[in-house]
């Protein structure tokens, strides 16, 4: 994927892990992204591991990858620094 790619990709994942987490309104678009793009490499190393192969484009299952890796991201955050 192109960097443009990555950016929307990760705006996108970080904003959904943003709201499930309770944590919409306390973090901006620049901090979704940085979030989505961390997400979506810690998603994808975490899915790796348990052998459920790459994850490669901008598809629903990259996605839900990427959510999930954002997801568990926002919570380690979460359990080292958290909730203010």
């Amino acid at each position: 994927m192109g960097i443009l790619s990555w950016i929307i990709f990760g705006a996108l994942a970080g904003w959904i892990a943003s709201i499930i987490m309770g944590r919409n309104n306390k973090q901006g678009c620049l901090m979704n992204i940085i979030v989505g793009v961390v997400g979506a490499a810690l998603g994808g190393w975490i899915m790796s591991l348990f052998g459920y192969g790459s994850v490669t484009g901008f598809d629903l299952y990259s996605f839900g990858v990427a959510v999930l890796g954002a997801v568990i991201l926002l919570l380690i955050v979460n359990l080292i620094f958290g909730r203010k």
